[in-house]
Parts: C-alpha cells; sequence; structure tokens
C-alpha cells in the first residue's frame, strides 16, 4: 500500500467517525505508522495540528446542521463531541464569530473547513540534499522525557520546554562535559549534545525523547539513562549553515520537506518514527542533520 493510500485511509476513517468517538491510535494505524509519527506528519505537511483539524472539521459539519434542521444545539453539540452547550458555544464562537442560534440567522457570515486529500505536487522546489547510510548499532546516554502527542499535561509538555529547563539548570554543560570524545566514525564538527526520539515504545499517545550524547570510551554515563541504537538504514538529511536565530526555520523546513516532498515518492517509509536531531558547526555558524530510520517499501 502506498503512502498516498495510507494517509488519505486515514482521512476517511476521521471523516467516517466525525460524529462519534475518534480514536487517535486507530487513526495511526490506518495510515501503518504510530500515534506520534502520524501526528508529526500531519501537523508538518498541513501546518495545522490533527486534533486542530477535527475540531474544524466538526464545527464546520455542525455549521451545516444547525442551519438544515430543526435539531436543538445541545444535541448537536452532543453530536461533536461536546459535553455541555456552553463548551460548544464557546468553540463555536471562537471559529465562526458568531453563537450557535445566531448562526441560524439568514445571512449569518460562517467559516467552512473542507476535508483534507493528501496528494503529491509537483512544484520544482529546490533540490533536497539528503543521503543512505546504514549504521552498526550503537549507544546514547542522556536525559530522557515521555511526552504526550497531543502535548497536553502539567509541567514541561515539550521537548522545547526540556531543552529551556536543561539549559537553565545546567544539564547541558554538565551533559557535555561527561560525553568525552566522539566515537571515531562521526565528523568532528559536530557537538556533544544531541536529541533522539521514539526509540522505544511507550503508552498510546506518547513518546519518548532524550536530550543524548554519542557513547564512547571516554563517556562518563553515571546517573544517565543509557539506551542501544539497533543497526538500522537511516535517511540523514543536513541543513544548510545558519545562526541560532535561524534554528526555528531552519530545523521546521527540514521537517516540511521530508514529510511532504520526500517521503510520499522515495519508496522508503519511516520505522517506527524512529529519528535523530544530530548538531554541529563549523566556521562560526551552526548546522542540523535529522537522521530518520527508514526501510525499503516492498
Amino acid at each position: 500500500m502506498d503512502w498516498l493510500t495510507r494517509m488519505n485511509r486515514a482521512l476517511d476513517y476521521i471523516e467516517m467517525n466525525i460524529s462519534g468517538e475518534i480514536d487517535l491510535t486507530e487513526i495511526a494505524s490506518q495510515a501503518c505508522c504510530s500515534s506520534y509519527q502520524f501526528q508529526r506528519m500531519f501537523s508538518f505537511i498541513t501546518d495545522v495540528t490533527l486534533a486542530e483539524y477535527i475540531r474544524r472539521r466538526r464545527l464546520t459539519l455542525a455549521a451545516i446542521d444547525l442551519l438544515n434542521s430543526d435539531a436543538k444545539v445541545i444535541e448537536i453539540a452532543n453530536r461533536y463531541g461536546y459535553d455541555s452547550p456552553v463548551s460548544f458555544a464557546r468553540a463555536f464562537q471562537s471559529m465562526h464569530g458568531v453563537n450557535p442560534t445566531s448562526a441560524r440567522q439568514e445571512g449569518v457570515a460562517l467559516k467552512a473547513y473542507p476535508r483534507l486529500s493528501f496528494l503529491i505536487s509537483i512544484k520544482g522546489a529546490a533540490a533536497m540534499n539528503y543521503r543512505i547510510e546504514t549504521k552498526e548499532s550503537f549507544q546514547v546516554f542522556g536525559i530522557e522525557r515521555v511526552f504526550q502527542t497531543s502535548g497536553d499535561g502539567d509541567g514541561l509538555t515539550t521537548p522545547e520546554g526540556l531543552w529551556q529547563q536543561c539549559h537553565a539548570n545546567g544539564e547541558i554543560e554538565r551533559l557535555t562535559s561527561n560525553a568525552g570524545e566522539l566515537p571515531v566514525n562521526l565528523s568532528k564538527d559536530l557537538y556533544k549534545v544531541h536529541a533522539v526520539c521514539s526509540y522505544r515504545k511507550t503508552e498510546n499517545n506518547t513518546f519518548p525523547y532524550m536530550l543524548c550524547s554519542f557513547k564512547s570510551d571516554s563517556s562518563k554515563t553515571d546517573g544517565y539513562l543509557e539506551i542501544t541504537i539497533p543497526s538500522h538504514t537511516w535517511a540523514i538529511f543536513p541543513s544548510e549553515l545558519f545562526t541560532w536565530d535561524q534554528f526555528t526555520a531552519s530545523i521546521e523546513s527540514l521537517y516540511h520537506r521530508f514529510y511532504s516532498e520526500w517521503l510520499p515518492t522515495a519508496g522508503y517509509e519511516q520505522v517506527d518514527g524512529m529519528e535523530f536531531e544530530v548538531y554541529g558547526g563549523r566556521n562560526g555558524l551552526n548546522y542540523v542533520e535529522l537522521w530518520f530510520a527508514v526501510r525499503k517499501i516492498s
């Protein structure tokens, strides 16, 4: 089954269950990937989160039901997953600019978000630089957190928050000093602290993320979590050199182009969503390489 078929089958599942319970794990199953992996792909391709897309579709259909039926507002609210007319009215007002009762008046302007479909578009964009490498198993160690795919929860809810905390409390500096020498098979341009995610199974709708260093004979790993990354084929995408104020734009561009341009057409699929963010620098500037564990589609 090709990439487009799998992704559109996931969208079919959403539409078929739009007025009922939508299981995020089942959406991902329709696309033959993990929940974390699907939501990452979806947001980078569409520039909207999966949860926000579902919310917009439900409120679009709720407006149509208000216009074309005599159903009570509370009935329509329940149909699209809202427990009370108050929460429904708040969400409806936020999207449409009017409350549900006013939406039934003739001439009121409403918003509609149509169902998405995934297509391959030939854009003539600039070429992507990448390389395919098969690496034997290796070890990394560092600081791990498990995050909700949705970003919900208390405290540090995102990888960005973990980076910020570890910069503030000195953990990044400590991990750098404990990293030791880089393994001989890695570029000497690399920094000492990187990131890896989805390297082990966690509960549904969560993913593991680690600020890590590559383990070598001179590493000091006491007090850190150590993991072994199995042998994989990696699709590696390097960025252009950038200054740190350009970091977010540079890395998001790489992710977007991997998911929307390379993955749909390359004849590979991602393995369990496993990926590395590997950081380096030269000539006073910085770069990032995104390593995606992949396998050929048979």
